[in-house]
């Protein structure tokens, strides 16, 4: 992996995905069910669901599969009912992992996840001693080309956001929980077009990784992690060079 960059991790997330687009597809419906059942199924009033349609379009998702997972979240068609739940854990080196996942049966996921860290070096923790180490926060990715730092950055306080972060790979906005539908919809409004954007775990600390031994162990649990069904997103604080 590159360095500890979201951006890097974007490039590697895409190209994970694009190699396993049916469980893109899968992973994205849960969302959207997730976000129509929490929100409503009108994406007029449900930024959350907004984006996951964007996301949705870019991966070529049909449009069948996405009313069904609107229909399946707002209570119109009967469907699995899903749960969103976070696990933390050390991956090889020490490294804090928090992990996202959508899941129908609990006791399945905590076992699949715990053998994946087990398996590679790494092991769950308790609720709590790991997520201290991130910050939760809405996060959204925008090409330097779309808009210039200073605009955003009016734009982007204007709207409830806490930070702008440029770097040459490009801007990186930072929002309150509470403040990401409003945020989201303030830059729809600008025709602005963040990838990704999403409620995410951002390390406020690293831990430098040069031992390609770890390095590759790393690379591996990450790896069985994303393979899971039930794994939505995998947010972690190694900086590797």
């Amino acid at each position: 992996m590159a360095k500890h960059n979201k951006w890097s991790k974007v490039k590697r997330l895409k190209a994970v995905t694009d190699a396993r687009k049916g469980k893109v597809f899968s992973r994205l419906s849960r969302d959207i069910t997730l976000a129509a059942k929490a929100g409503g199924g009108d994406p007029d009033g449900n930024a959350r669901l907004r984006t996951l349609l964007l996301k949705a379009r870019e991966a070529n998702l049909p449009a069948d599969n996405v009313t069904r997972a609107i229909k399946k979240g707002t209570g119109e068609l009967p469907g699995v009912v899903y749960e969103e739940l976070t696990y933390e854990g050390y991956g090889p080196g020490g490294v804090a992992f928090v992990v996202r996942v959508t899941t129908d049966n609990k006791t399945r996921t905590a076992q699949d996840v715990r053998a994946a860290f087990t398996k590679h070096g790494g092991n769950l923790a308790q609720s709590g001693a790991v997520a201290f180490q991130f910050l939760h926060a809405g996060q959204f990715l925008i090409p330097q080309e779309q808009i210039a730092e200073d605009a955003l950055m009016a734009l982007a306080l204007d709207a409830g956001a806490d930070d702008v972060i440029t770097t040459e790979d490009g801007h990186e906005l930072r929002c309150d929980l509470h403040a990401f539908d409003r945020v989201a919809h303030a830059l729809e409004r600008a025709g602005l077009n963040p990838a990704p954007a999403e409620i995410a775990y951002i390390p406020t600390t690293t831990i430098p990784v040069t031992d390609p031994a770890v390095q590759h162990a790393l690379e591996k649990l990450h790896e069985a992690l994303d393979e899971l069904d039930d794994v939505q997103a995998v947010f972690s604080n190694e900086e590797t060079g």
